[in-house]
Parts: structure tokens; sequence; C-alpha cells
């Protein structure tokens, strides 16, 4: 009910597509109608680089006592370069993740 009713656009990494897709792996379907429905542009995949890698790592150096998985770590800096500020996640600790400028994201599953 969630995606059918957001108004917006989605962001997010190949590091988070695998782990979602290894959350339905109890369905090939499930796994294929999730990809399907991002090829059909319900999300928009950002690339990370070699240049966001030192980012990354402070990331989850800074995090480590939660810990910051790389995924989230992906999140974290995209949403840092691309300036996004809401994030959809299942993980509770996005409230406690800041970006470079000292932000948290809003996570819309956790209202």
């Amino acid at each position: 009910d969630f995606l059918r009713n957001f108004v917006g656009s989605l962001h997010s990494t190949v590091a988070v597509l695998t782990e979602v897709t290894h959350l339905l792996d109890f369905s090939v379907h499930a796994q294929l109608d999730f990809l399907n429905w991002i090829q059909d542009g319900g999300l928009q995949i950002h690339t990370i680089g070699c240049d966001d890698l030192g980012r990354i790592c402070e990331l989850t150096e800074k995090y480590s006592d939660l810990p910051m998985d790389f995924a989230d770590a992906t999140l974290m800096r995209i949403a840092e370069r691309e300036r996004i500020s809401k994030v959809i996640s299942i993980d509770r600790d996005f409230y406690i993740y800041r970006t470079n400028d000292r932000h948290a994201l809003d996570n819309l599953f956790q209202r």
C-alpha cells in the first residue's frame, strides 16, 4: 500500500537491490516482480564509484558500534551527494546516522 500511495521519486543503489532480492529469495517471482518494477521506472539506481568509497569508509567506521552495513552506507552517501532528505528502510538505525551536514534522514517507514 505504501508504494501505491507514494508520491515522489525513489532512489537506491545496487547494494540495496542485493539485500532486497536476498530478502525475497523465498520466491523467484517476487524477485523478478521487484526487478521488473525497477526496470519500469519504479526506482532510480545511483552508481557508487571509487570516489564515493572514502566517505563510505568514514561512515562505516563512525557507526561501527551499530554496525552500519555497506548498503546503508551507500544510501547515506547518495543522500549526501544528491541532497536527498528522506529514506524508506526497514532498518531502524537511520534515525542515528547523520549526513556530512549533520542531518538525519527522515525514514518514512518509521513514522
